[in-house]
């Protein structure tokens, strides 16, 4: 519902695709075109001398004391909206937490200290570089460590525990300025199909891809200098970074938040969210349906951020399980009736047997 007068219709038209919200999409496509290929390609500079004005090292310092503000003030937005929600009050003050200090404030500390400019909340296959050679041998050994049973033991393990919530939406960056700074614009993710299809083509696309480019990295290291593999992994390697980790994480994932939701790079190119999403697929995270208790509002599909049809299972009473739902909870905010809980459970989960009685068919899974 639109609120009267000029503030009214400014918040409707900017929050529902309006002129202004193109206008600050171009903005925002803009800003991130100039960051990531400014001295290059014709594109002017603008960020490196007002970082050298403000005496910062580079205009990626400069752009990470942005983005962590960016966080930081929606995220205080976020925890006023929502100050009656204990778990949307937790979770919103660790993305701050987490992106003040893990995402900024430690790397540069540790650079000011003679170390590595190391980010710990950045983990591979979204870091991907972090399992390059030449980047992880030249890491002390505790960050070697860190990199490789973060990536290979930590990721999974609590994925399995927790889905992948844990890391998408209390710890990742991206996820951090989706549920904060972009909280106004959740949504306008698609429920189509036709989204949905391409969310699962492109995403695993991205994985195999960034699968791909650690191989190859992996495998020149070991070759002579003079090996083609080796230019071609270097090739491989520069277009990886320039089409993923410019264009689709920044200029598309965050310029197109005004249009198409806050959650396109997260649901369908991030290589962390798709491995995280095959093992949420096998591990105990679900939402669960109060049995015959949805009066098919529609508010928990609007509000989805990840373009899940959620009212789709509350209608037929199927708890379910989706490899690309972060775990947010905002369907469960918005259900005027309390139908959905976010669980933790085994397949097997005692309770349900306590909750079926005898002779009835358990709460199937969705995946």
């Amino acid at each position: 519902m639109r609120k009267a007068g000029v503030r009214g219709w400014l918040l409707h038209d900017v929050t529902h695709r309006g002129v202004t919200a193109w206008a600050l999409s171009a903005v925002i496509f803009t800003f991130y075109v100039v960051l990531y290929f400014g001295g290059q390609y014709g594109v002017p500079d603008l960020f490196s001398p007002w970082a050298e004005r403000l005496g910062l090292s580079s205009k990626w310092v400069l752009y990470g004391a942005l983005y962590s503000l960016a966080i930081v003030l929606g995220g205080c937005w976020m925890l006023w909206k929502y100050r009656h929600n204990r778990y949307q009050v937790v979770r919103t003050t660790v993305v701050m937490v987490v992106q003040v200090t893990l995402g900024f404030s430690v790397p540069q500390m540790l650079k000011q200290a003679g170390q590595p400019e190391y980010y710990f909340s950045y983990l591979w296959p979204l870091k991907i570089d972090y399992f390059y050679p030449d980047s992880i041998t030249s890491l002390p050994w505790p960050y070697v460590v860190y990199s490789v049973v973060g990536a290979l033991v930590m990721v999974p393990v609590l994925g399995v525990f927790f889905g992948k919530r844990w890391y998408c939406s209390w710890v990742c960056g991206c996820g951090g300025l989706a549920n904060t700074a972009g909280e106004p614009f959740r949504h306008l993710s698609s429920k189509s199909t036709t989204s949905w299809r391409f969310e699962k083509v492109a995403i695993h696309t991205v994985l195999i891809a960034a699968l791909l480019a650690t191989a190859l990295a992996i495998g020149s290291a070991l070759l002579p200098e003079e090996s083609p593999i080796v230019a071609v992994a270097g090739q491989y390697r520069e277009i990886y970074g320039l089409v993923v980790g410019a264009v689709l994480s920044g200029v598309i994932g965050v310029g197109l938040y005004p249009i198409g939701g806050t959650r396109i790079w997260c649901r369908n190119f991030c290589p962390m969210a798709a491995m995280l999403g095959l093992v949420q697929k096998i591990g105990r995270f679900r939402i669960r349906v109060k049995k015959d208790m949805c009066i098919s509002c529609g508010l928990c599909s609007k509000y989805c951020e990840m373009g899940i049809d959620v009212r789709s299972y509350a209608q037929t009473n199927q708890s379910f399980t989706r490899a690309s739902c972060v775990g947010c909870g905002m369907c469960a905010e918005v259900c005027p009736r309390g139908v959905l809980t976010l669980e933790n459970v085994t397949r097997n989960d005692p309770q349900e047997a306590v909750r079926r009685g005898p002779g009835r068919a358990s709460l199937p899974i969705i995946t």
